[in-house]
């Protein structure tokens, strides 16, 4: 049954992603996002993953979101981890200036930069986070995505994303009329769920990009998170590295 509600990953187009997009259909449509992440657990299912991790973090942590957006679920981890006792020092990464600009509002420094290229040395972030971008890539991108994560990280990195189901399309194109979302919203919504991931697929991304088996999870809301630990710097490298998507 899980099978026929899974359907093959696609590579639709986002109408966000096109670098014409309107600037205010832009902010419009950023809006039903954040109220989508709070509504079908986006930022539930990050905040459980950096729960997971906390163990592994110091009392003071740094935290490296990558395509941040607006910067929301950033200072969602922020209050996070201090009701924890953790007192985190984030960064907002994206490639959008308008969208890092909204998140400085969110974190204590914002970076506009590539998240295939992070501007940032090796292991020099304790927690690094993307959530619900990696789906945008495929291919060698989507490898490039996860060795820079893993690269940078020095304690834990999360990939929070979308688990690929006919049965979440549905719940998310009838839930978004009452909801009050942009058809472009609508539309770019069906289409992330579509180009998401299964739980195996996950698993073997990261396993053969990094090396390392992560911690995958099916969260609430048709989410996933993938969790994993670097291995110390003088472990021998992974034995195969290639695009996997």
């Amino acid at each position: 049954m899980r099978q026929l509600l899974t359907p093959s990953r696609r590579q639709g187009l986002e109408i966000l992603d096109l670098p014409d997009c309107p600037v205010p259909l832009r902010e419009r449509s950023h809006r039903d996002i954040v109220r989508a992440n709070a509504v079908f657990g986006g930022t539930r299912a990050l905040l459980g993953a950096i729960g997971d991790c906390l163990h592994l973090l110091p009392r003071e942590a740094t935290l490296l979101d990558v395509g941040s957006g607006t910067g929301e679920a950033t200072a969602e981890a922020v209050r996070y981890c201090a009701r924890r006792g953790i007192a985190l020092r984030t960064f907002a990464l994206d490639r959008d200036g308008a969208l890092v600009a909204r998140a400085a509002r969110h974190a204590h420094h914002a970076v506009c930069a590539s998240a295939l290229a992070l501007p940032l040395p090796d292991r020099s972030i304790d927690v690094v986070s993307c959530a619900q971008v990696a789906h945008h890539f495929a291919g060698e991108e989507l490898a490039a995505l996860l060795r820079e994560l893993h690269r940078v990280a020095r304690h834990a990195v999360i990939v929070s994303d979308l688990r690929r189901s006919w049965a979440a399309v549905a719940g998310l194109w009838l839930a978004s009329f009452p909801l009050g979302f942009h058809p472009v919203s609508r539309h770019d919504g069906v289409v992330s769920i579509l180009r998401g991931f299964t739980v195996a697929e996950l698993e073997r991304l990261v396993y053969v990009q990094c090396g390392v088996r992560p911690r995958v999870r099916r969260r609430p809301g048709f989410r996933l998170t993938a969790a994993w630990s670097p291995p110390p710097p003088d472990s021998p490298p992974p034995a195969e590295a290639g695009p996997d998507a």
